[in-house]
């Protein structure tokens, strides 16, 4: 009884939790011992901060973004704190981005306007209805993300508040007053929460910052940007059961949480990860009723898919849907 009092969903939960303090303290020891470390040493340590924070950006705030842990809003305030300082973000303004934005738009192609809804979709920057070359998206776009988080720390000058500039986070808040003041307020604890790590690491070995946690951090970004690459290369962002790319790897949905489901994710974003294979189980029919893509690889292995379908071309020859609002995802709050 006491685990369905904290827990809002599961008890397994705990190990995403437990990944999550993990990485913090395993950073703090990276950064203290930088300087006492051999060069193959310091290799690894950057290598391990890369991954570490990809694949909580990746699995585990991805999956606290949709579903928060707790029944209790303060812990999960403080996890959103936590996982800030550990993925160099705020994690509230990943819900609202990722949630809100991309699982409302899919991934879409380009509108009548030349532009994409989803911020993030792989077609915003490309030409005649094809993806953004890869390097663009992933690396360009690491270095986009870079500059980005920049400017988030020299909110100082407003204790890093959500600006009237912010545009995309205003529009993306909760329309209802009181939400929409705790999610903007979490954004900001978040922002105060990812400097005051970065003065942390700072003050024990500015070395260490700036040859290791910086690099580290951008090859975080382009992993991120490869993996959702590769989610979504080649599908057809015109229909519901085949806009997505899904990886069925026993191993690799045990260590990530079923992340390789990710049609399934996207047909039912409010699931929890657990009930993800059940989702798969549900849609089997109209899913195994038309073309869509299951990849041999995981989606940071994309690239190795050599013989993909190219499902979007279908696309580009049905009329594009009717720009409308819809109807919001449904509101989840940290």
């Amino acid at each position: 009884m006491a685990d369905r009092r904290i827990w809002r969903k599961s008890p397994w939960d705990a190990l995403l939790l437990t990944a999550s303090v993990v990485q913090f303290i395993v950073t703090l020891w990276l950064a203290t011992t930088w300087g006492s470390s051999s060069l193959l040493g310091r290799l690894g340590g950057l290598a391990a901060v890369a991954v570490m924070t990809a694949y909580n950006i990746i699995v585990v705030s991805h999956l606290f973004t949709h579903s928060p842990w707790f029944t209790s809003a303060r812990l999960n305030a403080l996890v959103s704190v936590l996982n800030s300082m550990n993925i160099g973000q705020s994690v509230q303004a990943y819900q609202l981005t990722h949630v809100r934005n991309h699982h409302r738009f899919n991934n879409d192609s380009k509108d009548e306007t030349g532009t994409t809804r989803d911020v993030s979709s792989t077609y915003r920057d490309g030409k005649d209805g094809e993806h953004a070359s890869l390097l663009r998206y992933a690396v360009g776009g690491g270095f986009q993300s870079l500059a980005d988080r920049g400017r988030e720390v020299a909110y100082v000058r407003r204790l890093w508040r959500v600006g009237t500039d912010e545009k995309l986070l205003y529009s993306l808040a909760s329309r209802r007053q009181t939400r929409r003041e705790r999610e903007l307020r979490q954004i900001q604890a978040d922002r105060a929460a990812h400097v005051l790590v970065l003065v942390l690491f700072a003050a024990i070995s500015w070395q260490w910052l700036l040859l290791c946690y910086l690099p580290a951090f951008l090859l975080a970004l382009t992993m991120v940007n490869v993996q959702n690459y590769y989610r979504h290369f080649g599908a057809d962002p015109q229909e519901r059961t085949a806009d997505s790319v899904s990886y069925y790897g026993r191993l690799y949905n045990l260590v990530t949480f079923n992340d390789g489901y990710h049609q399934e994710h996207h047909l039912s974003p409010t699931s929890h990860w657990s009930e993800l294979p059940t989702v798969y189980e549900q849609h089997r029919a109209r899913l195994d009723a038309q073309p869509r893509i299951i990849s041999p690889v995981p989606a940071m292995l994309g690239f190795l898919h050599r013989k993909r379908p190219l499902l979007h071309h279908r696309a580009d020859i049905r009329p594009h849907p009717p720009k409308t609002d819809g109807n919001r995802q449904e509101e989840t709050a940290t």
